[in-house]
């Protein structure tokens, strides 16, 4: 996870390009994605959204006609930056209404970090720790809210939400703080999901409704092994399906710009989330 010193041991075994030579290069070579299947045209515009603690900057992108399921996406601890921007996009073309939204609003507009994902995490740490259980909640009740008053959102259709990172607790939150219209959750790489605190993200799965998707990265997995048995178990016993599975990609494998990016691994994980999303948001 986002701790500096496996951090940089996992930057050392994972990582598969130099950013700093992609930087030089453009940092648009570092974040093309492959354009989806039967993409429809989007819309695209930076919102505002009033929160019960300020003002949230994010970035909206529609199918450019019709209302259709949102989806909510919590970035990493690297913030609302072009990488998101694309991967909210490429979502929309699938035909869903996104919502990506800056998790760090109440102390800087994005975008957050200085060089995108290869920014110290020293740098950022900071800004992560002035997150809480309670700002997940109150920020999930005020976005999906939000998404739900407009007309590009089918309300009639329940609500998606995806994290990554620091992003995978506040999905389990958003499950739980509106279970009436959150209907699919999909975690990558998600930090912390289990642990032994009273208020650990996977006690609230008996107040969830969604169908998960966890996809767990393969070196999180090996310092913590037994978070997928808890899992598991624990949404069984609630009744709700999930697919976990362990992947053979380091942590943060999935955002285009990070440096253990592993496009074949995040192209299975984006693959299972529109199935998901398609099973579950129709």
């Amino acid at each position: 996870m986002c701790d500096p010193k496996t951090y940089e041991e996992d930057l050392k075994k994972y990582s598969r390009r130099d950013i700093g030579a992609l930087a030089a290069a453009g940092m648009g070579a570092a974040m093309m994605l492959p354009r989806a299947a039967n993409a429809v045209d989007v819309s695209d515009q930076d919102v505002t959204i009033e929160t019960p603690d300020g003002v949230c900057d994010a970035y909206y992108v529609t199918p450019a006609s019709g209302a259709h399921a949102a989806v909510l996406i919590w970035p990493d601890i690297f913030g609302l930056r072009p990488a998101f921007r694309q991967m909210g996009k490429r979502l929309a073309e699938s035909g869903y209404s996104v919502l990506v939204v800056n998790p760090f609003y109440r102390k800087q507009k994005a975008p957050t970090a200085a060089k995108g994902a290869s920014t110290p995490i020293n740098d950022v740490r900071s800004l992560a720790r002035t997150l809480s259980p309670e700002t997940h909640t109150t920020d999930a009740k005020a976005f999906v809210a939000w998404l739900d008053q407009q007309a590009q959102v089918d309300t009639s259709k329940k609500v998606g939400t995806t994290g990554y990172c620091m992003g995978g607790p506040i999905v389990f939150r958003t499950a739980a703080a509106v279970p009436d219209r959150v209907g699919a959750a999909a975690t990558f790489h998600g930090g912390g999901l289990v642990s032994d605190s009273p208020d650990s993200p996977h006690l609230l799965i008996p107040e969830m409704e969604a169908q998960f998707l966890i996809a767990v990265a393969e070196n999180d997995d090996q310092r913590d092994p037994e978070a997928k048995n808890v899992l598991k178990e624990s949404f069984a016993q609630a009744d709700l399906k999930a697919e976990i599975e362990v992947y053979p990609a380091g942590h943060g494998w999935c955002p285009p710009d990070t440096r253990v990016h592993n496009p074949e691994q995040a192209e299975k994980a984006w693959s299972r989330m529109l199935a998901l999303f398609k099973e579950t948001l129709a």
